[in-house]
């Protein structure tokens, strides 16, 4: 874990950064009180300390085509690192997989998947997923409605 002091210029930054990230560096410094070159320089440290990941655009899955949700809960065969690998390679080449979790408990993994309908869903699952030699069980939950979608890490005052 990278360590850096922050200061209140700092955390206005970031506060500013993850409510529009589209800022230019003019606006942002504006909005933060600095001048256009301090402003640049802090953004490049935020960013080379990863406290920065990255800057996206969110879009909207559903008005392009994408109705469908769901939570997969996957567990493995115990014992095989390499079929374990084999897994990680494959969910991460699959589009529809959005986020992709280990966890503790009954599953090894949650993953978000979105399609375009349940048929579309029921294929992905049975014919991707299921059919990845490692997987023993696999469990899913349809989304019916998001209540909240925070892209936002809750920063000090």
């Amino acid at each position: 874990m990278n360590h850096i002091e922050l200061d209140c210029y700092d955390w206005r930054l970031l506060r500013a950064l993850q409510e529009n990230a589209r800022l230019t560096n003019v606006a942002l410094s504006e909005q933060v009180n600095l001048s256009p070159s301090q402003c640049s320089r802090r953004l490049q440290r935020l960013e080379q300390s990863n406290l920065i990941e990255a800057y996206f655009t969110q879009l909207n899955a559903t008005e392009l085509g994408y109705h469908v949700t769901a939570f997969v809960n996957i567990t493995l065969d115990k014992g095989n690192k390499e079929a374990d690998h084999h897994f990680k390679e494959a969910i991460a080449a699959m589009p529809k997989v959005l986020e992709c979790y280990s966890v503790s408990g009954d599953a090894d993994y949650w993953l978000r998947v979105i399609s375009e309908d349940l048929p579309s869903l029921s294929n992905f699952l049975n014919g991707s997923i299921s059919a990845l030699p490692s997987v023993r069980n696999l469990t899913s939950t349809l989304v019916l409605n998001r209540i909240k979608n925070a892209p936002s890490i809750p920063l000090p005052n």
